[in-house]
Formats: C-alpha cells, structure tokens, sequence
C-alpha cells in the first residue's frame, strides 16, 4: 500500500503511522481507500520458531515477492525511527503486563525505487503464554461435555435396560408384564412396539393353549370315574386288575397333565426360601417311603422364589434318581447362581434323548411299562419351574454310570 506512493506522500504516510499508537482503528478506511492519515497497522502472524530472525524473514518474502527487500534483525540501541506494528490479541495482553520482557525486531521492507521503511514488531520469548485460566476453562468444558454425553447415553441405555428387564421377566411370571414405555429414538420406540406386541400374542396363545388342555385334561375325569365303577361291578378278578391299572395310568396321565398346566399359572407369591430346609424335608418324605436321598452341601442363604414350585421340581427329579437309579445323591453348590446336582446310579440316558426326554408324555422304550414307566410329564414340569425362576435343567450322563440332573437357579440382584 505504501509502494504506489510517491516519495513525499510516502514519508507523510511514514511520519503518520510513526506518529500514532499502534492499533487498527484505520483500517477499515484505508481498506476503502481513505487518505494516508488512515493507513491501518493490521498485526503480523508472527511464527513461533526458534530461529525467529530467518523464518519471519522467510514469511515477509514468501508474501511480498521478490520485487520487495525484507531483513530482519534486534532493534538495535538507540532505536531508529519505526512504524511500530501491533501484536495480536492473544498476545498483546502479556505484553502490555510484562513491556521489559518484551523482545523487539525492525523489519527493514526496500521498495524498487530504493526507499526503505522500517516496521517494528515485538514479542514474548518463547510466543504468546497460554492464557490463565485456560486450564479452568477446559476443565469446564469437559464437564459439561461428561454431562451432556451422560445425559444423551442414558436417554438411550434407559429404554435398552427396560426393554432387557422386560424380556428377562417374560416367562418367569404368570401375567403379562406392564407395557413397555414406548420412548426415545425411533428405533427404539420401534423395538419396545415390536416387544409389546410380541408380549400380548405370546400370552394370548398360552392362556388359550392352557384354558384348552386344562379343559380337556378335566373333561377325561368324568368317563374315568364312569370306566372304574364299571370295572368294579365286573366278576373277572383277572381283568378287573387289568383294567384297574389301565385307569390308573391314565388318571395319574390326567393328573400329572392338570399339575403341569397348573404350574404354568398357579399364582404363587415369590418368597424366600430356605433351599437347606426344603431339601431335608424333601428327604425325609422320600425316606418315609423307603427311598434313600443323601445331600452334600448347603445353600449359603435364600432363595427368592416359589416354594411349592420348587418342591414339586426337586421331589420330580430326586424320584426319578430314586425310581431309575435306587437312591439320589444331591450335591448343593452355592453361589452368583445356586447349582443343585442330582445324581443317581442306574443305566443313564442315551446320549440322542437327552433332550427330548423333556418333551411332554415322551418316554424311553425302556421304561415303556405300568410299574416304573411313569407319565412322561416329570421332567417336563421341572423344566418348566427351571425356566419360570429364570433358570434352566439339565441331564449328562455320569463317566462311571448314573444320570445327572443340573438344576441352575440364579440369585436376584
């Protein structure tokens, strides 16, 4: 902006900026073209390198071209007149509270016509220091962002959590859970939808199923009770026995049929219980009949469940270990989960029916006879107790002989 001048404009331009304090009132005016009174100063980007000297020097050519002669050195003593140019904001600051610390340059600019002007910039050892409280600042600064990323995540972890304490519950109680909230993002106003949804058809088919098994299960009790009055007016003794067993095994089909269904919604409080107490009782019960149940173990405290669920679970497998193996040996374990292991020592399971041994009325062509082939609801039952407190059962077979029955309950948090 000064080259264009001529030689006295320019040393009225020089004498100008000379002369008034270093700041960029005028450059606004001069950026429009306004009189030489209002040549601005804008600061200069000073590089914040060791070798000061060569890299501002570096800097100034780079910008000006090579019609322009750039030296940079110390002001030297006493200074020469100079066009004093204002350090930036950030920097001015410290400059202004520490002017003996300050370190002064002349910046000698030589014109093509030989005319030279000298410009003077100062700055703190080492740049511009951080500001003070620069730290305090950040400091706040990521609190509110830890605040503001707690609050985003839990307004998306929230509707996950009730959603997985929802599903965790599904099963485990008789009535249908409370609707899920449906809230937060799409997708996940979506998922608690498609959950709630899910939930009322799945128990709208199980109490349907159950009302019509029940019903039917019920309904047989009447043409039994009818059959057993007619075996009983018969005056074959052979084939009234025959008979007589016949009914027998089917009532105890009915029977065993209403227990399951029964379970599936006895509306049974949850309680803690006393696994150690309900266990001897258990024993005792089996002792009285002649069976032989020994117990390994104990439970460190209660269990939160349903007590008469329990019991029927337990006293299903330890009579099979009794009924197949001749006596059970419980073993307890206790501890993130309560683990009950009941072994027998009779022939075991092949290892394909393992599994479909649960299914119900399903039983093994070798049990297949009235004295110890049961209904084939057994295990179904306490599987379905397992599952209804959140747990699951097992069967493996025994490396020396025997069947083992894993029964897995965990502890509520």
């Amino acid at each position: 902006m000064l080259a264009p001048l001529g030689r006295t404009q320019r040393a009225d331009a020089l004498a100008q900026l000379a002369a008034s304090p270093p700041h960029m009132a005028h450059a606004d005016a001069f950026a429009h073209g306004g009189p030489p009174r209002a040549l601005a100063r804008p600061f200069v980007r000073l590089p914040l390198l060791s070798d000061f000297e060569t890299a501002l020097r570096d800097q100034l050519r780079a910008a000006l071209g090579p019609a322009y002669g750039v030296e940079v050195g110390p002001t030297p003593e006493p200074p020469p007149p100079a066009v004093a140019l204002p350090a930036p904001f950030y920097e001015a600051h410290e400059l202004a509270l520490h002017p003996e610390a300050a370190q002064r340059y002349d910046v000698t600019v030589r014109f093509a016509d030989g005319d030279a002007v000298i410009y003077r910039v100062m700055r703190m050892p080492g740049g511009a220091p951080l500001p003070r409280r620069l730290s305090t600042n950040l400091a706040l600064l990521v609190l509110l962002l830890v605040i503001v990323l707690y609050l985003t995540a839990r307004s998306i972890t929230r509707p996950l959590s009730d959603l997985a304490r929802a599903a965790d519950s599904l099963g485990r109680e008789a009535h249908p859970a409370p609707q899920l909230a449906e809230r937060g993002a799409r997708e996940l106003r979506d998922a608690a939808r498609a959950f709630n949804t899910m939930q009322d058809r799945l128990h709208r088919y199980l109490d349907s199923r159950t009302r019509v098994l029940a019903a039917m299960s019920h309904d047989l009790k009447t043409p039994l009770t009818r059959l057993r009055l007619q075996v009983e007016a018969l005056d074959n003794p052979p084939m009234q026995e025959r008979i007589g067993r016949e009914l027998d095994e089917m009532e105890s089909m009915v029977r065993e049929a209403l227990a399951l269904f029964r379970g599936l919604d006895d509306g049974e409080p949850a309680a803690a219980v006393d696994m150690n107490a309900l266990l001897e009782k258990i024993r005792e019960e089996f002792r009285d009949l002649g069976g032989t149940v020994t117990i390994t173990g104990q439970a460190l405290r209660p269990l939160v469940g349903k007590p008469q669920a329990l019991k029927r679970c337990l006293t299903n497998l330890i009579a099979n270990a009794v009924k197949f193996g001749t006596r059970a040996e419980v073993l307890i374990a206790d501890g993130a989960d309560l683990v009950i292991r009941v072994r027998d020592h009779g022939p075991g399971i092949p290892e394909e029916e393992l599994e479909r041994v649960f299914e119900p009325f399903y039983r093994l062509e070798s049990s297949r006879n009235r004295d110890s082939g049961g209904t084939g609801l057994g295990l179904t039952i306490a599987r379905d107790l397992a599952q209804a407190h959140g747990g699951s059962l097992l069967l493996a077979n025994l490396a020396g002989g025997g069947l083992e029955a894993t029964l897995r309950l965990p502890r509520r948090r």
